[in-house]
């Protein structure tokens, strides 16, 4: 946003908050010095809206001269006590695209400027309405693809975030000011050995580590968990994928090497936003093209958050089979469901698979083998699907346990900064326990410090706050 215009204090701005679309309703919404002046121009009872104390409404009509242009209601907002903290109204009008568009051209005709991307939130934020945190919680839960993602933004829209970096850089400061006393009074050791306590800073950097790790979760929440579909060919993965999306997206075929390219799909396991992978069969082959594919599917299934690995049900888990999860369990991070497929065609032995992976599980007891899970399932039934839903919502909340409780860390720019602020604490503590000057300490404290107001916006430049609002859509 800050790119594309000079910024001017107070300029009166305007934006089409709702989709550009028939509907029933519409709104557009202003704010600036002198808005309600303005907005009286082209309102029906200019002396009402004039004399309109704030949070209160007005019914009546958009007009141009003589002509009446539609019947709207306006919200009249005063400043301070707005969203921007500025004097604002919003047009509630009918949701005809034409009509829309004339109020908004009326409008800008009486001198308001177009608003720009998340020029009322960046408002907010200079006129100290919002911090940054609680800024990008808006836009969160504006992009927000299920219910647990709105909630969890919303608990940053709340504070929670603002309120956990407060406690963290109030202990900073406490530790900070110890060490500025001894600066003050060299003379006196015993002040400083008395009053500093290296402990105090492994705590903070326990909790900044925890902080920044809540941030896979969050992203997790934010952009979909990546459910990866991985077999030998004709294991049955287009039938899962086109299963669970309850569409044909995929081709389905008995010849071997049908898909060679990955298909992607968003879906929802009961809260959890995930995007699901059909990718190409993993064997070996002289197809230029399906080679291309099987190191696609390779590559999608390091950043997998959990893999499903198919395997023919009617065939059983062949020894290539068994040499990927068990490759697979001592490499990877993340949780492997093992999809056992075409139920209806035969009761597979399931107590010899149990038995194959219990085994592994003996053999690699520190590895991700505690997390496997087996499932029976038929694409062309339905049977299992639901479970198979469970279990991998089980799994993804599993291995998130520990920071599904509270919202976390909302974006990449706030894990840098705690980062960086981690960082400095382990710098500080490297310091202390060398036994440099305290000086040098004190001055890592005061980077960390830095590092986490500007999660805040406490400190920021222009490349952040543009980082930040130009994400938003107009009128937000």
């Amino acid at each position: 946003m800050l790119e594309n215009k000079t910024y001017i204090p107070e300029q009166p701005i305007a934006a089409i908050a709702t989709p550009l679309a028939p509907s029933a309703l519409a709104v557009i919404r202003c704010t600036g010095k002198e808005v309600i002046s303005l907005v009286a121009a082209i309102f029906s009872r200019p002396e009402a809206l004039q004399k309109a104390a704030g949070n209160t409404t007005l019914y009546g009509w958009i007009v141009d001269g003589e002509k009446k242009v539609d019947e709207v209601i306006l919200a009249v907002y005063r400043a301070p006590k707005s969203f921007t903290g500025e004097d604002m109204v919003e047009i509630f009008c009918h949701g005809g695209i034409s009509v829309v568009r004339s109020i908004y051209a009326l409008l800008l005709s009486k001198g308001f400027s177009e608003a720009e991307r998340g020029e009322f939130s960046f408002r907010s934020f200079l006129n100290g309405k919002t911090d940054l945190t609680k800024a990008e919680a808006i836009r969160e839960i504006i992009e927000s693809k299920t219910q647990d993602s709105s909630s969890r933004a919303a608990g940053r829209l709340s504070g929670s975030l603002f309120q956990q970096l407060l406690e963290i850089k109030k202990k900073i400061l406490h530790v900070l000011a110890s060490i500025e006393v001894e600066i003050e009074y060299p003379e006196d050791e015993e002040t400083f050995l008395d009053a500093f306590k290296p402990e105090e800073l492994k705590e903070i950097l326990n909790e900044l580590e925890i902080l920044s790790e809540s941030w896979s979760c969050e992203k997790m929440y934010q952009e979909g968990a990546r459910l990866i579909l991985a077999g030998k060919t004709n294991a049955g993965k287009s039938s899962l994928f086109n299963a669970i999306l309850k569409e044909d997206r995929a081709i389905v075929s008995e010849q071997h090497g049908t898909t060679r390219d990955w298909l992607e799909s968003f879906i929802s396991l009961d809260g959890i936003p995930a995007r699901l992978f059909d990718t190409a069969g993993l064997r070996e082959t002289e197809d230029l093209i399906e080679q291309k594919g099987v190191l696609m599917t390779q590559e999608l299934a390091k950043d997998a958050d959990l893999l499903l690995y198919l395997v023919d049900g009617s065939v059983g888990i062949s020894p290539e089979d068994s040499a990927f999860i068990e490759d697979f369990l001592t490499k990877q991070s993340f949780p492997l469901l093992l999809v056992l497929t075409k139920k209806d065609k035969t009761d597979t032995n399931l107590f010899d698979i149990i038995k194959a992976m219990a085994a592994l599980k003996f053999k690699h007891p520190n590895s991700m083998a505690d997390a496997l899970e087996i499932v029976h399932i038929s694409s062309k039934t339905g049977e299992g699907i639901s479970e198979l839903s469970k279990k991998a919502k089980a799994l993804l909340s599993q291995k998130h346990a520990s920071q599904r409780k509270q919202a976390g860390l909302g974006s990449l720019r706030q894990k840098k900064a705690v980062d960086e602020a981690i960082e400095s604490i382990t710098h500080a503590l490297e310091v202390y326990e060398a036994n440099y000057t305290i000086d040098a300490l004190a001055l890592d404290l005061e980077n960390a410090l830095e590092s986490l107001a500007i999660i805040t916006g406490e400190v920021s430049g222009d490349d952040v706050l543009d980082s930040v609002f130009s994400h938003f859509c107009v009128g937000k």
